[in-house]
């Protein structure tokens, strides 16, 4: 068993253990945010919000996550403490999604997202930047358990959180989503935060000097700005998918809270299967070839969910969007990872979470514009477009920028 796994992975079955703990984390950072899409129904007819307003608070936790890569990078790789980093971010994430469901006005949702989306995205620095210093022969594969651990956060949080719905208030249900990420964040601090505390204490840190020096070479790499430029327009198409895809189910289609969650449990199950195969793939025979099948995929499937109306081909359609939308995150990661100069993981990942975030901005800005004037059937149409502007990028990368790994 241990040498099947070791010839598949290319990383000893013995040796997985950080990767498996990273991915719990990660997992525990998406379960909260994903509980709170699927609120967003009920907590906007409870508040009488419109879907502009809707989208501006989607806005603001992309506003924010943006600001937090701006500094969580440097951050990181300055001090070196990753796994600090990531505990307190789990924690953070916790607590505000205990005080969303105790909010009653929009500025109190608001600044609560904002404490969100700040906690998930200093998590994705700490987390990647070890890995990849972690497994340097197989980061394509350590990203993609890490990946999965989103992936199942994003499916069983609307799984468990329609189910409440079904029994409890959005308050209650939004409160009771909180203890499963500080759960999370006290076992990783009770197992890695004492090794990493005495790794720490023989570490020299990295002086600003060279950090400054490092990050202007950074800057001036074509190939990370491709990978940003791809990475933002997935993040339109992900982020307009997570904000309005329930709205259109619950409003639309009308379905019950419980299927809406099964649904959208689908769409991550499709990111489950995809993402430790497309980690590996690109692994063995590259990035480009994999991320390029990813998003011309997740174009074909966007389009062929606006044709498929409603019933067992919706679902199935929004499964297959999951599928190739969500495979292609662990190949985008440890190909920046490769990019950058060793020792600047955390900022090669701010860069490509904060064009993210930066983009992933207009998804609910603009969507909601088109929903309110056109309805929320057209906001598919405009996340359609972003993802082939997207796909274009990555056929643009020339076939000799990548570097195969180590």
């Amino acid at each position: 068993m241990s040498s099947t796994v070791e010839r598949l992975t290319g990383v000893p079955l013995a040796g997985q253990g950080p990767a498996f703990l990273m991915m719990t984390g990660h997992a525990g950072t998406h379960w909260a945010q994903a509980a709170f899409y699927i609120l967003l129904p009920f907590l906007a007819r409870e508040l009488d919000l419109s879907y502009s307003e809707v989208g501006q608070l989607v806005a603001v936790l992309n506003v924010s996550s943006f600001l937090a890569n701006s500094f969580s990078g440097a951050v990181v790789d300055v001090l070196g403490r990753r796994v600090a980093v990531q505990t307190a971010a789990l924690a953070a994430n916790a607590v505000a999604m205990f005080a969303i469901g105790a909010s009653g006005s929009f500025l109190g949702l608001a600044a609560w997202v904002a404490v969100m989306g700040t906690a998930v995205n200093v998590w994705h620095p700490a987390a990647i930047s070890f890995l990849s210093q972690r497994y340097p022969a197989a980061k394509g594969y350590a990203m993609s358990v890490h990946v999965l651990g989103a992936n199942l956060g994003d499916a069983l949080s609307p799984l468990v959180a329609g189910a409440l719905l079904g029994i409890l208030s959005w308050r209650s249900t939004a409160m009771i989503s909180a203890a499963p990420t500080m759960l999370i964040a006290v076992a990783l601090a009770v197992t890695l935060l004492a090794s990493e505390r005495r790794a720490a204490a023989g570490r020299q840190q990295i002086s600003l000097g060279t950090y400054v020096q490092s990050l202007r070479v950074v800057l001036k790499n074509r190939l990370v700005l491709a990978l940003c430029a791809t990475a933002g327009f997935r993040s339109v198409t992900l982020v307009g998918v997570f904000t309005f895809l329930p709205l259109y189910l619950s409003n639309v289609i009308h379905m019950e809270p419980l299927w809406m969650g099964l649904t959208l449990t689908l769409m991550q199950a499709g990111g489950i299967v995809s993402s430790p195969i497309a980690g590996a793939w690109s692994d063995r025979i590259g990035r480009r070839r994999v991320l390029m099948a990813g998003v011309t995929l997740t174009t074909v499937a966007i389009v062929g969910m606006i044709l498929a109306g409603e019933g067992l081909f919706l679902i199935a359609g929004v499964s297959l969007l999951g599928f190739a939308l969500f495979g292609v995150r662990a190949v985008m990661q440890s190909w920046m990872m490769e990019t950058v100069p060793a020792g600047m993981g955390g900022t090669g990942t701010s860069l490509l979470f904060g064009t993210q975030s930066a983009m992933g901005t207009l998804a609910p800005l603009i969507g909601g514009v088109i929903a309110d004037h056109w309805g929320l059937g057209a906001v598919f149409y405009m996340l359609a477009a972003s993802i082939l502007i997207a796909n274009v990028i990555v056929v643009l990368i020339p076939r000799d920028a990548e570097r195969r790994p180590a």
